[in-house]
């Protein structure tokens, strides 16, 4: 009896921890389920998770006769601020875009991140249907993201592909991904539909690429100047440094192609500090030669957001012996009004450095006085656009005379690009333009080529460039 009673009271042991057992491996294994279809940092549907779902959607618009699309949609600047300010604020800006994307996609609609800044959206519907959600995304991506306080500005690249117009159910997610990779290479911040053609460009951006490293290690690139000219004395102030690249087969590629391709694949960093070294080289061979004049270099987002930069100038102003006043950094609106901690760092940290502080491509953006106010710039440069249209367009006019007269207010000197025709030069100098810069003085030329022109008294534009060139017109400051 005692012992029939002890086989069962341990049976009913086993019993329970068996079932204990089983409990827990299915609590095991409903966890590994969902890691494998949850991505754990936004909670979005994993790729494994939408390709079932994609599945499950074909076979069903294969018996309703119906279509469906997917967005494939890729955050564009994302690397250069993760990089920049680390993966917590990149995995918090992940969260947020995660966040907007289902706002974007709401009922009937799945959203999920298949690694890295790269989202998948599939929807109901065809081309009208993913356009139409493509351009909401693009609009919630725009807005401003903020991370503890500070603020960051994303765009997206997003490739569109219809089913079963664009491609088989094996074919539609990597003919969605060949779109988005059309449009980043075309500068992101747009949607686009897949294409057959986009696989030849994509071929030919991937060949160009390749020739761009090989550039880059072998020294092919070269910078051109392009004059600044006083308004009043049609003195040359100085010159603008500007990057060319003459490939052996295509000839000169602009850097409106070369320069975003770099950016992307992290060649950006190692092009910038050839063109500061270059231009400081540069600068003191004509001051070897009595050829006295600031020059100018671009700096880009990317730069700006390393936090070396300003060593990295102030270390080739040293090995070249020349004074940092005669070096000016120009920085597009757009980069100077982000108003980011690292960002007004850097700026803080040029004008302590003595740099010269240019504002580029200014009235594109949305700066604002006391925003312009805060920043330690010594000029700001009008964009092309405003004085393409002087001539014929009134609103043209007004902008840039309120320019002028702000930044006469602020103190700030008032360049003028772009400068191509007599009345342009003209209404800029009565509107009191400080310098002018454009074809109508001088076409970006070698620095050798720059050096002979400048001593001919006969130039275009009708301009004395001969005397400013030499140190004794020049104010003592830039004696280096």
């Amino acid at each position: 009896m005692l012992l029939t009673l002890a086989m069962g009271m341990l049976f009913l042991r086993q019993h329970r921890r068996g079932a204990q057992l089983s409990d827990s491996l299915r609590s095991v294994t409903t966890q590994l389920d969902t890691m494998r279809s949850r991505d754990s940092l936004t909670g979005l549907v994993t790729r494994a998770g939408l390709e079932a779902a994609l599945d499950d959607a074909v076979r069903a618009a294969d018996a309703g006769g119906s279509v469906l699309s997917l967005l494939y949609v890729a955050l564009d600047n994302f690397r250069p601020v993760n990089e920049g300010y680390g993966m917590r604020v990149g995995d918090a800006l992940l969260v947020q875009a995660a966040t907007r994307l289902s706002a974007c996609v709401g009922h009937g609609a799945r959203a999920s991140r298949v690694g890295g800044d790269e989202f998948l959206l599939l929807v109901d519907g065809g081309l009208d249907r993913a356009c139409e959600l493509a351009e909401q995304v693009l609009r919630s991506v725009q807005r401003p993201f903020d991370v503890e306080g500070e603020v960051h500005s994303l765009t997206a690249s997003i490739g569109v592909a219809v089913y079963p117009e664009h491609g088989s159910r094996p074919k539609l997610i990597g003919n969605a991904a060949l779109a988005m990779r059309s449009v980043k290479l075309g500068g992101g911040g747009v949607h686009a539909h897949f294409d057959p053609s986009m696989a030849v460009d994509l071929r030919d951006q991937a060949e160009l690429l390749h020739d761009l490293r090989s550039a880059v290690e072998r020294g092919q690139l070269q910078l051109y100047y392009q004059p600044k000219i006083d308004a009043r004395s049609l003195q040359i102030t100085g010159a603008e440094a500007l990057l060319r690249w003459q490939h052996p087969r295509r000839g000169m590629v602009s850097p409106a192609v070369f320069v975003p391709l770099a950016e992307r694949h992290g060649l950006i960093r190692r092009i910038g500090a050839w063109v500061i070294e270059e231009a400081c080289r540069q600068a003191a061979q004509w001051r070897e030669q009595d050829l006295r004049m600031r020059v100018a270099v671009n700096i880009s987002g990317h730069q700006m957001r390393q936090d070396d930069l300003v060593e990295l100038i102030l270390q080739s102003t040293r090995r070249h012996d020349i004074r940092p006043e005669r070096l000016t950094v120009e920085i597009t609106e757009s980069v100077a009004m982000e108003d980011t901690a690292h960002t007004r760092a850097t700026f803080d940290r040029l004008r302590q450095a003595g740099l010269h502080v240019s504002i580029d491509d200014f009235g594109t953006g949305h700066s604002s006085l006391a925003a312009l106010r805060k920043l330690p710039a010594a000029e700001l440069k009008i964009d092309r656009a405003f004085v393409t249209d002087l001539a014929t367009s009134a609103d043209a006019r007004s902008i840039a005379l309120a320019i002028v007269q702000m930044a006469h207010s602020l103190e700030l000197r008032v360049v003028a690009e772009g400068v191509e025709n007599d009345a342009q030069r003209d209404l800029l100098m009565a509107m009191g333009c400080d310098e002018l810069q454009g074809y109508l003085f001088a076409k970006p030329m070698t620095a050798s080529s720059l050096a002979l022109w400048a001593e001919d008294d006969a130039s275009a534009g009708d301009a004395f460039f001969r005397p400013s060139l030499f140190g004794s017109t020049l104010p003592a400051p830039l004696d280096k």
